[in-house]
């Protein structure tokens, strides 16, 4: 069967391969080998995606893989707070305030509430 149209990847012609690796070129010259600028290397390592799509899969595989060990340590870190604090709350049973009538005198619900007679 053959692959769908959005999958299929098109080879480059030689210009156009020509083209991106002259601007690449350009940036390393411009900016350094690997470019020092942020913006400078996000756009040659781009360039160079175009040319090996398979470099941008690793880089994908890679951010991902950051951002889940990420959000791992956030919520480690969140039940490790919540455990804190629920480990030291009321260690002693000091009752109700002082001064304070008893709010419960007697059972509220009056008679048997499973028999229907």
């Amino acid at each position: 069967m053959a692959d769908s149209g959005i999958f299929r990847i098109n080879p480059l012609q030689g210009w156009q391969r020509e083209a991106i690796l002259k601007a690449a070129a350009l940036l390393r010259e411009k900016f350094g080998n690997p470019p020092s600028d942020a913006a400078a290397r996000a756009a040659h390592d781009s360039l160079l995606e175009v040319l090996d799509p398979a470099r941008r899969t690793v880089r994908l595989q890679k951010e991902m893989s950051e951002a889940t060990r990420k959000a791992a340590l956030t919520e480690r870190a969140e039940r490790r707070a919540r455990e804190r604090r629920a480990a030291d709350r009321r260690k002693a049973n000091l009752g109700p305030p002082a001064g304070w009538p008893e709010r419960r005198k007697g059972e509220r619900r009056a008679g048997d509430r499973r028999s229907r007679s």
